[in-house]
């Protein structure tokens, strides 16, 4: 019915376009699939409400120099019992207390974690990590 030889004149009056719609569904499918992914998170995560202007938060503040004692509220200590022991005396003061891990770039893994089961034995179940900046580098 239609001749396609190249010695005919004729205009193509028929365009396929089944692989228009092959590619069309097939990337409607991945943009479903990757919408899923993107939607739910890895971990799940309970943030904290905004503070009000009349609240104040107090913060356990713990630093790991690479060379040093831990500095607890910007006082050096100088083992984990007087860690424990001011960890343990802050929570009783202010049950809502935060504590936050601040560790140099090169603090051994397991020191960081030393802290954190001190933390942890003290009783303070909220805890985030910090790091230490770089000289030279704005905090």
């Amino acid at each position: 019915m239609f001749d396609r030889s190249p010695t005919s004149h004729q205009p193509i009056s028929g365009i396929n376009v089944t692989p228009l719609v092959d590619i069309t569904l097939v990337l409607l499918i991945i943009l479903m699939v990757t919408a899923k992914i993107v939607d739910a998170p890895a971990v799940p995560l309970e943030l904290p409400p905004a503070a009000r202007s009349e609240q104040v938060q107090v913060v356990f503040s713990v630093l790991l120099p690479l060379k040093g004692d831990a500095l607890v509220d910007g006082v050096e200590v100088a083992s984990d019992d007087e860690m424990l022991a001011k960890a343990k005396a802050s929570l009783a003061k202010h049950p809502e207390l935060r504590a936050v891990i601040s560790a140099d770039g090169g603090v051994p893994h397991r020191r960081v974690i030393r802290v954190l089961d001190i933390l942890k034995t003290a009783g303070i179940a909220k805890i985030a990590f910090g790091t230490v900046p770089e000289e030279g580098e704005k905090p």
